[in-house]
């Protein structure tokens, strides 16, 4: 037979078949490491770094499977079958079949069996040429492709559970008489709605209650089933093409693509680092031993207006900081990067404590601990500018900051949740401190903190306060 008849006889065994494009970089054995990356809470950014593929590589990965790891490629899912020949068994085999090394010769070096080397050379060689090339990758992709076995999904074939679940997600907010609410017209941008923005108004039904409300709707029909695993990869993984993927907009997040759990820790403000965490403050300051340490806070109100609080830890002297809002406030669009003009950016808490506690003692001024409020990210320059060594409160744990919470609690009976601040001067907010400071507290044996905080001005090498708390 002719080598032509041969290439014809080869191709015979291949089913005939519309390209899907280049040949894939990188196989599945390389792509395994980027979703591990993901999945211990790096960002596809990180994850590009230690695999080693390029930026735009990764966020295709990323984006085309919904942020999440198909399930074949999940760390918890089975290691590859050793039957199968590797990416780089298949790279010694193309060099040594360049060189013109036989199978037999190529089989001995890579311990597998002749037959294995010759239907690899016949099936998965590159013949776009005209001819058959060995080439690793090429191999590797037709490889992969065999391998697939795509199942569709059961919401793209079965139209009546695809309605239930879309009905129960998008569906229309109606009154209690049953008419038809349609809510604020929100266009589909695909990406997320931006903060303080206006939301599509639905059933937003989640993905959990549905799957588990479907059997108590149809406890007859065993059709009627769906895991809310399938709703979600039916909304955002590529390709699925079961429900459309502006629904994304009725979840609860709002988010298009879904985020790692293990993401969620990881998460955090960019100012706050390891050596200003509450777990790095010395021990003096939590046995109220030594003065000079203050909690602070904002007590925030009604249209984006505010007050700051801040408490000294051994006197409980307190001080109101005025934070009224910038000049264009509620008028202006507030440019992206440009300051916030609600008056309690970064910029103005930051300004407002400094002048508060910069005309104290130096023996008064050794540190501030806050909550990890953005208002709080000029930290280091507040340090430069006071002398104040800024330390942040664990995620949610406001028990952390007792003292400041406490006093809030006491402020609201002047300042109730809700009302609007940007009317109290700081005529109002001086009054109201004055009036906290001049009362009697059972923690100082009766005196109240301005008597304490005055006497440790006038002598600031002694401490004269036992606490009992």
């Amino acid at each position: 037979m002719t080598k032509t008849g041969t290439r014809r006889a080869s191709r015979s065994t291949r089913s005939k078949a519309v390209s899907p494009g280049r040949p894939p970089v990188l196989a599945k054995a390389a792509r395994r490491p980027f979703w591990e990356a993901i999945a211990c809470g790096l960002t596809s950014e990180d994850a590009v770094r230690e695999v080693g593929v390029s930026a735009p590589v990764g966020t295709r990965w990323f984006r085309h499977f919904g942020g999440m790891p198909p399930s074949h490629r999940r760390s918890s899912a089975p290691v590859r079958s050793l039957r199968s020949l590797s990416l780089l068994e298949r790279e010694e085999l193309a060099l040594m079949h360049a060189g013109g090394h036989g199978v037999r010769a190529i089989a001995y070096t890579l311990g597998r069996s002749p037959s294995t080397i010759s239907r690899e050379l016949r099936r998965t060689a590159a013949t776009r040429s005209g001819d058959f090339v060995y080439r690793a990758t090429t191999a590797q992709w037709h490889a992969d492709r065999a391998a697939m076995r795509p199942k569709v999904a059961r919401l793209a074939v079965h139209s009546p559970l695809r309605l239930y679940v879309a009905e129960r997600l998008a569906g229309m907010v109606v009154t209690s008489t049953g008419g038809p609410l349609a809510g604020p017209p929100v266009a589909w941008k695909g990406r997320r709605h931006g903060r303080r923005q206006a939301r599509r108004w639905a059933r937003a039904w989640s993905p959990e209650q549905i799957a588990r409300r479907v059997p108590l709707d149809f406890p007859d029909d065993p059709t009627m089933r769906i895991s809310h695993e399938a709703i979600y990869q039916a909304l955002s993984v590529q390709g699925r093409g079961a429900l459309r993927r502006e629904l994304t907009a009725c979840l609860r997040t709002g988010r298009a693509l879904r985020v790692p759990r293990a993401r969620a820790p990881g998460r955090g403000n960019g100012f706050v680092t390891p050596d200003v965490l509450i777990s790095a403050r010395p021990p003096e300051i939590e046995d109220r031993a030594v003065p000079g340490h203050w909690e602070g806070d904002l007590m925030l109100g009604g249209r984006s207006s505010a007050i700051g609080t801040l408490v000294e830890r051994t006197t409980r002297f307190t001080i109101l900081l005025h934070l009224p809002p910038m000049p264009g406030h509620g008028v202006v669009v507030r440019e992206k990067t440009g300051p916030a003009l609600a008056g309690h950016g970064a910029a103005a808490v930051r300004d407002a404590i400094a002048r508060a506690i910069g005309t104290s003692p130096e023996q008064l001024r050794h540190s501030l601990t806050w909550d990890q409020g953005a208002e709080m990210a000029q930290h280091a320059q507040l340090r430069l500018d006071s002398g104040l060594q800024v330390f942040f409160c664990d995620p949610h744990s406001p028990w952390q900051r007792g003292t400041n919470e406490n006093t809030n609690g006491l402020l609201r009976q002047y300042f109730p949740k809700g009302t609007d601040l940007r009317g109290v001067t700081g005529t109002d907010l001086n009054a109201v401190a004055f009036t906290l400071n001049t009362r009697p507290r059972k923690t100082l044996g009766w005196r109240t903190p301005a008597e304490v905080f005055n006497q440790l001005l006038q002598e600031p090498s002694t401490n004269p306060v036992a606490t009992t708390d």
